[in-house]
């Protein structure tokens, strides 16, 4: 029987969008495939999410990276703020399934800094029932650990849980605990889903 349903807030619960973002600044193809190289897809960057390293130490090493485009990380890192929208089902979404009895927690990579900027797009926090950053933790997903780490901290069996997220990599690290996974590619096929597997968990 589930009793848990635990949320990746990424594309989930938010609308998680570097792109968008990144748009706002007008910058052609070659330049955010240089910005991302020199961030998000660097070892630097996991290091950040891990919360080893604070706003400025991870900005010197992006620049290290790539020197020559030192103004434009500084510009894109200076504040996230618009990285994440607002999505005006997760609260209602949340509440129903609290109705029917389900505690609902969150497991999430999002940083120390996007957490912060984006803040006013995570009003649903509080009606959830907790979960996890990855950066308090100090472990990333898909790190085993750190859903070892959310199944410790709330008294959870893995068998009466049920994750969501837009990763394949992280349902099956949740999978290979017990933990049934649910991926997808849009909210009402996640929605769908869900419903579905509370109604017949054997399916």
């Amino acid at each position: 029987m589930i009793k848990t349903v635990i949320f990746d807030i990424g594309n989930v619960l938010t609308r998680f969008c570097w792109n968008e973002y990144f748009a706002d600044f007008h910058w052609d193809e070659q330049l955010l495939r240089r910005l991302a190289a020199a961030t998000v897809l660097s070892e630097d960057w996991v290091e950040y999410d891990l919360g080893n390293l604070s706003d400025e130490e991870v900005l010197s090493l992006f620049i290290e990276n790539d020197p020559a485009i030192e103004k434009e990380l500084r510009a894109s890192l200076l504040c996230v703020r618009g990285i994440i929208r607002k999505c005006d089902y997760a609260i209602p979404w949340i509440e129903e399934l609290k109705s029917r009895g389900l505690q609902v927690l969150y497991l999430s990579n999002f940083s120390r800094k996007v957490l912060i900027d984006c803040m006013d797009a995570m009003d649903f926090l509080p009606y959830t029932d907790g979960g996890i950053f990855s950066f308090k933790v100090h472990k990333v997903k898909p790190d085993a650990a750190i859903y070892r780490i959310l199944l410790r901290t709330y008294s959870l069996a893995a068998d009466e849980c049920v994750f969501l997220d837009d990763t394949p990599e992280n349902i099956k690290a949740a999978e290979a605990l017990g933990i049934h996974g649910i991926v997808f590619q849009n909210i009402e096929q996640a929605k769908n889903a869900l419903n579905r597997y509370l109604s017949d968990p054997s399916l």
